[in-house]
């Protein structure tokens, strides 16, 4: 009766010999061996670990399958309804038969929708090698057994405790007498049959509740409370009497001393026969939260793209001549990024989401320096020249595939350390797969619509119940690791894979792939979604490469972003106003003669006079100021503007600072008599050299400051007492490739790769399933034929001649030892060259490699 260890995996992986074509599998690789090529790549497509490497048969397929950390891994990725089924099978005998699965997920009184949705979960199952056997003999493999069935220390998700035959197997065979007594039922002469007396009264309905009519209330009570687990209690040295009726009569059994557990036939008579409480067999449904027309939704987007480009190109500009320095360990300080926040007038989460995306699609990095700064990287001057669209689809196309998440900057890691913005630790695997996701249930409602964020999540949550799960040790077998439907799972609100999906869903809004929550056109195009109607979960992943997509989407969004404009509008109070996105030059020109004043639809430019000393600094001439402003602006220069462009310059350069350790020089003489009697100098330690030379005690640079600081606009000049020309040069790492993602175990394999995959292990099945004409003496089981040299060459020889298959045991220059079966072509010189069947190509062996040969029986040949 107990179903503990059956079916184990050596025995799953262990190819028996002789098996029918039309028999029944008694092993996973005689599962495995009766599918087709389309179903081995079903499994290898489902299941990508197994094929790091590729097995060499089938045999080491099915033991690859059984591994715990491949079967973890391919539960972890099960929906919960077939992860529910797979539990319920866990409890079942071994084998079950379906019609004994199907009870425990409907129970006594059927579910059309279960019915209807059971036979998709339990082929799901058997396509990744999870359950096998045919419907009358289910097997789930044995890893997956023991993950999810049922002890003490990982109750079982579905909330079922031991069998009566497993509580009760380290109990005398007197006390099991005196159980199968109370209860009712004829002494027996052994405890086997005595337990299974006692097994068939519980699971016999119609005797079960005569049984439990006799019981008092507060027994009822009490099993009230274990019905759905945990179905462990404590008692007292000297239980209560509705317990000890409960317990004299097997209703409840003794753990320990201290503790009993209701046997899983008793609560399954109490659950009406139904494994799960609430099974799940049907997704939740996305809720629409609210309607936009499409053309809304698309504009709103457009405009939060074009703020996105707007804001990284600010964040990037401030950082031209080198940002904050990098941790220690790696990652921006908390100050810095305080900093960053209040310059972008942003949260701080908002700014380590920027920095994020900056640094993912490759245009900030560290410098390497020995004082190791960030700073912008070639690529962003690249970036730059791009026309809008692609500037945005170059940062969207990375964020997808990033495994970064920046929500979790701020909080701690595993021992406690603080996680930093652009440091190692905001790694998570399973952020690109949410994203998608995220996007791809957003493409299913009708266009214009956005989803309700709760029904969203809770939709995340039926399709992957264990992962990110709070608590979930990664056994998968433990009440938090489990489907979660007795209210101990995974499926919290704040789970990992819960709060990516939040972060998603905010991070798109802020990038402008959704507009008002509703998914955008261009966002469509970018996950290779069907974009005049709803998209089905079937259509994600494309098929086009990412740079198509990407393309496709910023051609979708360039007619819906602004026009960049050539011209600004002068005012009168010394602004300017621009009434678009300024052109490339025009607005590089603009920042050093004026100040950002605000932003919005029409960014405001202030002049003051050290934004126009800015602009002279950098070798323009007041005239030049002038020209340019009369070029691009759609109104006449303000007088006060001009005023003050002459009024600067006609300062500008009076006064010469170089560097002795520095000076200054004037060729009017009272001027710099002003200088020494204003106190505000004397930091300067400026003494007077000449009528017209004043020396310092501080560096040019200070001397500069400090001397603008007082009202006057000195110009710097070089040793043969030229004016140096200060040009706002941007410092650029080292060229710098972008980041590249923490993959969450092997990529999917593409179909080239499956189909050479699945012949190669074919190949190798047969080479190892080959029958082989016995020798006289037999070689242990699994060995490598053993020939002398002499009999290998005449065999390999005679099988050349005859145009026949062999079989070979061949040790390679690494030691790694194999079994082939080759069809000779030519032997000589020590080498023979044939038809490698296991490889499916031509090879050349050398003699002395192999250990020995045999011939193929003749039905095989």
């Amino acid at each position: 009766m107990g179903i503990g260890g059956i079916g184990g995996l050596d025995r799953e992986a262990h190819v028996a010999e002789g098996t029918g074509a039309a028999a029944a599998p008694r092993t996973l690789a005689e599962a495995l061996r009766a599918r087709g090529d389309e179903g081995l790549a079903a499994l290898l497509r489902a299941r990508p670990d197994l094929l790091n490497p590729v097995p060499n048969d089938l045999t080491q397929l099915a033991t690859r399958a059984g591994t715990r950390g491949s079967v973890v891994r391919a539960l972890e990725r099960l929906d919960r309804f077939t992860l529910q089924t797979a539990e319920a099978l866990a409890v079942a005998p071994d084998p079950a038969p379906y019609p004994v699965l199907l009870g425990l997920l409907t129970g006594d009184e059927g579910d059309a929708t279960i019915e209807a949705a059971l036979p998709g979960a339990v082929a799901l199952l058997r396509e990744q090698a999870l359950v096998w056997g045919e419907d009358d003999r289910l097997r789930l493999v044995r890893t997956a057994r023991e993950l999810l069935s049922p002890s003490p220390q990982h109750p079982s998700p579905t909330g079922l405790g031991p069998t009566v035959a497993e509580a009760t197997s380290g109990m005398s065979p007197g006390r099991v007498q005196e159980i199968i007594g109370a209860a009712g039922l004829a002494a027996t002469h052994d405890p086997v049959s005595a337990v299974a007396a006692l097994t068939g009264l519980f699971t016999d309905r119609a005797r079960m509740g005569a049984l439990l009519d006799e019981a008092p209330p507060e027994a009822l009570a009490v099993l009230d409370r274990l019905v759905w687990g945990p179905p462990y209690g404590e008692v007292t040295a000297n239980p209560a009497p509705p317990v000890r009726w409960l317990r004299d009569r097997g209703l409840l059994l003794p753990v320990s001393a201290r503790t009993m557990v209701l046997p899983r036939e008793v609560a399954l008579h109490l659950r009406g026969g139904r494994a799960h409480r609430a099974p799940e067999p049907v997704a939740p449904e996305l809720a629409v939260l609210r309607e936009h027309r499409p053309q809304v939704v698309d504009s709103a987007a457009a405009g939060q793209a074009y703020t996105a480009l707007a804001t990284v190109e600010e964040l990037l500009k401030s950082w031209d001549k080198g940002g904050p320095q990098v941790l220690r360990a790696g990652g921006l300080s908390v100050r810095d990024l305080r900093r960053t926040a209040a310059a972008l007038d942003v949260t701080e989460q908002v700014a380590a989401f920027w920095l994020e995306l900056c640094h993912g699609a490759g245009l900030l990095a560290s410098d390497g320096e020995a004082d190791e700064r960030y700073a912008p990287t070639p690529a962003y001057d690249d970036w730059l020249d791009l026309p809008p669209a692609e500037r945005w689809a170059r940062l969207v196309a990375p964020w997808l595939a990033s495994t970064r998440t920046p929500g979790l900057a701020g909080g701690q890691d595993a021992k406690g350390r603080a996680l930093s913005v652009l440091g190692p630790d905001l790694d998570r695997a399973a952020a690109p797969e949410v994203r998608h996701r995220v996007l791809g249930l957003l493409a299913t409602l009708p266009p214009g619509a956005a989803a309700d964020p709760e029904t969203l999540f809770a939709r995340l949550r039926w399709e992957r119940p264990l992962r990110g799960a709070a608590g979930a040790s990664g056994a998968g077998g433990s009440g938090a690791g489990g489907s979660g439907d007795e209210g101990a799972g995974p499926s919290l609100p704040d789970d990992l894979r819960s709060r990516l999906a939040r972060w998603s869903l905010a991070e798109a809004e802020l990038l402008g792939l959704t507009g008002r929550g509703a998914l955008s056109a261009p966002a469509r195009a970018l996950l290779n979604l069907p974009l005049a109607e709803a998209a089905s979960p079937a259509d994600e992943g494309g098929g086009v490469e990412e740079s198509v997509a990407a393309e496709r989407a910023a051609t979708l969004l360039a007619p819906l972003l602004p026009e960049a404009v050539d011209h600004v509008l002068l005012q009168a109070d010394l602004t300017a106003v621009a009434p678009g996105p300024l052109r490339r030059p025009l607005a590089d020109a603009l920042a050093v003669l004026a100040d950002v004043e605000s932003k919005g639809g029409a960014t405001v430019y202030r002049f003051t006079p050290g934004s126009v000393r800015r602009a002279l600094d950098s070798g323009l001439a007041a005239s030049d100021v002038h020209a340019f402003l009369a070029a691009h602006s759609r109104t006449p220069v303000p007088q006060p503007l001009a005023y003050l462009v002459d009024d600067v310059a006609r300062r500008h350069g009076h006064l010469r600072v170089g560097a002795a350790s520095a000076y200054v020089r004037c060729d009017d003489d009272t001027v710099l008599g002003e200088i020494l009697a204003d106190r505000r100098s004397a930091a300067l330690g400026l003494r007077r050299l000449a009528p017209t030379v004043l020396a310092a005690q501080t560096d040019p640079a200070s001397l500069l400051d400090g001397l603008r600081a007082m009202g006057y606009a000195p110009a710097a000049e070089s040793a043969e007492g030229d004016v140096l020309v200060t040009r706002a040069d941007a410092y650029r790492t080292p060229a710098r490739t972008a980041p590249v993602p923490v993959p969450d175990g092997p990529p999917a394999p593409d179909a080239t790769l499956l189909g050479a995959a699945v012949k190669a292990i074919r190949a190798g099945d047969r080479a190892a399933t080959a029958v082989r004409r016995e020798p006289s003496a037999p070689a242990p089981a699994g060995s490598l034929p053993r020939t002398s040299s002499a009999e290998t060459l005449a065999t390999v020889q005679a099988a050349a001649m005859t145009g026949s298959a062999v079989w070979i045991g061949y040790v390679n220059a690494d030691g790694a030892a194999s079994q082939r079966v080759i069809a000779p072509v030519r032997v000589e010189g020590g080498f023979v060259t044939g038809y490698d069947h296991t490889a499916d190509e031509m090879r050349t062996y050398p003699l002395h490699r192999i250990t020995g040969v045999a011939e193929l029986a003749d039905d095989q040949v």
